[in-house]
């Protein structure tokens, strides 16, 4: 399960300047190829798709596989259309859905 995701920003910036942006979302991404103490096999569960929406369109998709790290760190780089939110949204194997929203801030 994802939790506690956090979003880094620059604390202003203007039409036209290429950003970057920064995410870290808490998930276990297990791959389902290791075994418990018991020797049961655990699930896999990882966070297989990342969206990212400034004013409401798609600026950034990643889709993960069993090669990604616990709590996964994503940054991309945009150029600043104009005034908008962010919204974010993580993806597990469960159907589990994260979303987190975020103003960039225009001077």
């Amino acid at each position: 399960m994802a939790a506690n995701p956090r979003i880094k920003l620059p604390d202003t910036a203007k039409i036209g300047d290429v950003i970057e942006v920064k995410t870290l979302i808490t998930h276990i991404m297990e791959t389902g190829n290791r075994h418990d103490k018991y020797g049961k096999l655990i699930p896999r569960d990882i966070i297989n798709s990342f969206v990212a929406k400034y004013g409401g369109k798609e600026v950034f998709r990643a889709e993960f596989g069993t090669g990604i790290s616990a709590n996964p760190f994503v940054s991309f780089q945009m150029r600043v259309p104009g005034p908008g939110v962010f919204e974010f949204t993580w993806t597990d194997d469960h159907g589990v859905t994260t979303v987190a929203t975020a103003p960039l801030t225009l001077t």
